[in-house]
């Protein structure tokens, strides 16, 4: 950024919410259904149809509120928010406005400046202000076809129209980028962890808005700002983000000014393009839902819900680093997301031996899944299995190098460690007399030797090591062989 200015930035990140169902209607939730198949009179906005809340968008969306540090509001009040779009039948959503759902959270975040490579440098704390998280529904899809030059058709699907949305609003508080993409992370680890919704963005079950402005530094009035659309991906916003930023600064300093306006990311050409002039509030005249009484929720339900949530990642990262002594970089790879957090749990309870679950886990494991590009929750091998594994390799059965060729193997197949070990005669020999017998015939073809290492040579101590390993065909437990070897030595 352009020394003497700085980014305004706040987010808007809409969440679908993993009910079953659609906020209004009985009509399935579902991804890539034959288009206009999970419809009913109330999501197609017939006239006569009249919305029912379904209590499951409020019990997710109070997990969500609490996750994110919000206060839930005990009354709320679902609003029309009027305009006029082709995926929209009904000529308005229904959402909320003044009386919000949720309100007032803080939430704090780590955050970090990246190098020009895109890596972190500097790892620090930062609190965020969370306006509000309002329910609302989703408006239909609009699909494009056609090239340049050739004839062009739009089409509407309303599968879409009427899936429960949480729509998460923040104070203008982001300075950077980079900020704004560590904040977004945060948020969609935050309610995959609780289960509130699958916050995957290539599904579109999770998008999200940046309204930038930039100003001098020093100053405290904000300028015209930009909504930026339809990102994604988490890299495309923080790109996309950036690229506002300076072209908003050159705007400022040739005199040009900004236009409030929504902008979209074309990723094509790395750069933001109109879309539309942006709307005020005013524009969407607002007012409450005529169908709908006003939500209620008591003190009671707020404190079920709570009850029920799980142990949050930062809490858990300190329990982790407290219990098992792990280090801050270790803790928060383990906690990245919640079945990576239950895998390691279930590998260092069974096997008893949390240090070496992680450290198998972050090495061996970790390299698995990046190079299939699977997820932990895809694993072929369990964390009974990696468990069982460690337990192998602390009895002394098989060497550390071994176990991590029968890793690779229980990853790409799923047998369990005992049949790979027998199929490949892994299993090593700790029978002292047959290790005794090896050593003492290695020693005798070998006196030259034994001479240089009793004379000082002692570096000719992994020869023998090395000689016993061979002759035992590498099935001789290495621990023994040391012990023997030295006596005999």
């Amino acid at each position: 950024m352009k020394q003497g200015w700085e980014a305004v930035i706040g987010m808007e990140i809409h969440t679908q919410l993993a009910t079953e169902t659609k906020i209004f209607c009985s009509c399935a939730v579902e991804t890539g259904g034959e288009p206009n198949s999970n419809t009913c009179p109330t999501c197609l906005g017939l006239p006569g149809a009249l919305p029912v809340l379904n209590k499951r968008v409020v019990e997710l969306g109070a997990r969500a509120a609490l996750a994110l540090g919000l206060e839930i509001q005990e009354t709320s009040i679902f609003s029309r928010k009027n305009y006029f779009y082709p995926d929209l039948p009904k000529g308005y959503q229904i959402s909320q406005y003044d009386k919000p759902f949720s309100a007032n959270g803080t939430l704090k975040i780590m955050t970090a400046e990246r190098d020009e490579h895109g890596r972190p440098v500097d790892w620090r704390p930062m609190e965020i202000h969370i306006q509000r998280m309002h329910l609302e529904e989703d408006a239909g899809k609009n699909v494009h076809e056609g090239l340049p030059d050739t004839d062009k058709y739009s089409y509407v699907d309303l599968n879409r129209a009427g899936t429960p949305l949480g729509e998460i609003v923040t104070s203008p508080d982001f300075r950077t980028s980079w900020q704004a993409y560590d904040y977004v992370n945060h948020v969609r680890r935050a309610l995959q962890w609780v289960g509130a919704s699958d916050a995957d963005m290539e599904k579109g079950n999770l998008r999200c808005e940046a309204n930038v402005s930039v100003r001098k530094v020093g100053e405290t009035e904000f300028r015209n700002k930009v909504e930026l659309k339809n990102l994604n991906s988490v890299r495309f916003m923080q790109k996309a983000i950036e690229y506002e930023i300076e072209r908003q600064i050159e705007a400022h300093e040739s005199g040009e000014g900004v236009n409030q306006e929504t902008r979209l990311w074309d990723e094509k050409n790395d750069r933001t393009r109109v879309m539309r002039s942006k709307e005020d509030a005013h524009d969407y005249r607002y007012f409450p839902e005529p169908d709908l009484q006003p939500l209620v929720v008591t003190s009671e339900f707020i404190e079920t819900v709570r009850a029920q949530m799980p142990e949050m990642p930062d809490a858990m990262q300190e329990r982790f680093m407290a219990t098992y002594g792990m280090s801050l970089a270790d803790a928060t790879q383990l906690t990245s997301d919640k079945d990576t957090a239950e895998y390691f749990e279930t590998t260092a309870r069974i096997s008893a031996n949390p240090k070496l679950a992680a450290n198998w886990m972050l090495g061996e494991l970790t390299r698995e899944l990046n190079n299939s590009g699977k997820a932990i929750s895809e694993s072929l091998m369990t964390a009974e299995d990696l468990a069982e594994l460690i337990a192998t390799v602390e009895s002394g059965k098989i060497s550390n190098s071994q176990a991590k060729e029968v890793m690779a193997e229980m990853f790409a197949t799923g047998k369990p460690a005992p049949a790979i070990i027998a199929e490949k005669g892994f299993e090593q020999v700790s029978d002292t007399s047959a290790i005794e017998a090896i050593i003492d015939e290695v020693i005798a073809n070998n006196a030259g030797q034994v001479e240089a290492y009793r004379g000082g040579k002692e570096a000719l101590f992994g020869f023998f090591v090395g000689q016993v390993m061979k002759a035992s065909q590498g099935k001789a437990n290495p621990k023994v062989v040391n012990d023997i070897l030295r006596e005999k030595l």
